[in-house]
Order: C-alpha cells, then structure tokens, then sequence
C-alpha cells in the first residue's frame, strides 16, 4: 500500500505506530469523582487516542502525602502518541482542572501519571517509564492489576510488571485501600 493514498483518520495518524499506555489516576480535592471522570472523556479526545478499558474506583490513604482520602484508577489507552507527548497532554489536562503544585505531594484536584507505555523503558528529566514508584503503591498496583486481567494481551504492547496478589494484598493493608463498589463510575 502506498503511504501517500492511505486513508488517514480525523488526526492524521491511522498509519502511525499504536502503543496500549496505562494512565493513573487520583485526585483528593474538591469533587474528585467528577473530576476522574472528566479526565477521562479528556484522554479519550486526544488525538490518536481511544480508551481501552478502565479499573474500578479506589479510596486509599494519602501516601507520602497529607489531606483527604484520595480516589483513584487506572486506565489503558490505545494512543499513537509517543511517551513524551502523551505525558505533555496528561500534564495539560490536570492544569485544566486546577491542578497546582505548591510542594512535593500536596493534596490535589487531580493527578495523572503515566506508568507504562507499550513496554517502553525510559529515563529523562521528564519521564521516567515505568514510572520509578508504582510497585510501592497500593493505589496504583491494585487498579492496575484488575484492569490487566480483564483485557487481552497485545503482541506489540507487553503487559506491565504487575506484583504478586500476596505483594498486593500487604501493600493494601499497609497503606489502606478499598474498592467503591461504583462499577459503572465512568458512565
């Protein structure tokens, strides 16, 4: 097939290559559910991206951190955005809702990091993937192994390095998480 007479979708990058990304998400501040929700419609519209599935609700404990408890998730993307553009567009979205950064874990409106990206391992000023800290956070490694259990494996995008259900189940009595029995939150 010639490039040139490819049929390109409304962004331009039917024919770019498509990586699963895997996204957290959290916030403590102000009404956080909406919030969640909101950023998801949002990560769903950018360009080249389509979400591919969501975990369920978390209430965990701050970690490392001060203020309410916080809600959390995680969801997989099908992007053609590369890792550092995706993260420009997650850092984009959270300032649209308000989010600030007076000091190192603050309370917030709204967090999103980027975990994984179709496999990739990176380290920048800016990015490091996988992200350096998730296998120490209950919030993060709970979500996430429920979302990577429930969809299907994809050859060009290695699963993360998900812990053990007894690593898990300590670090969720350690650091306090439950599950909102809110199955359908993003509808």
């Amino acid at each position: 097939m010639n490039p040139a007479s490819a049929t390109l979708d409304a962004d331009g990058l039917s024919l770019a290559p498509r990586f699963r990304a895997y996204v957290a998400l959290g916030g403590n501040l102000g009404e956080v559910r909406a919030r969640l929700k909101a950023a998801v419609a949002a990560i769903g519209r950018l360009p080249g991206t389509r979400l591919e599935g969501a975990s369920s609700l978390y209430r965990t404990r701050p970690v490392d951190a001060s203020g309410p408890d916080f809600l959390n998730a995680v969801v997989a993307l099908d992007t053609a955005l590369g890792p550092q553009e995706l993260l420009r567009s997650l850092l984009r979205i959270e300032l649209d809702h308000d989010r600030e950064r007076p000091h190192v874990n603050a309370p917030r409106t709204l967090d999103l990091d980027l975990l994984h990206h179709g496999g990739a391992i990176l380290q920048t000023p800016t990015l490091t993937l996988p992200h350096p800290r998730q296998r120490g956070r209950a919030f993060v490694m709970t979500p996430l192994a429920e979302l990577v259990a429930h969809l299907p494996a994809r050859a060009d995008s290695p699963n993360p390095d998900i812990l053990s259900a007894e690593k898990r189940a300590q670090l969720a009595a350690e650091q306090g998480i439950e599950a909102i029995s809110d199955p359908n939150w993003l509808d």
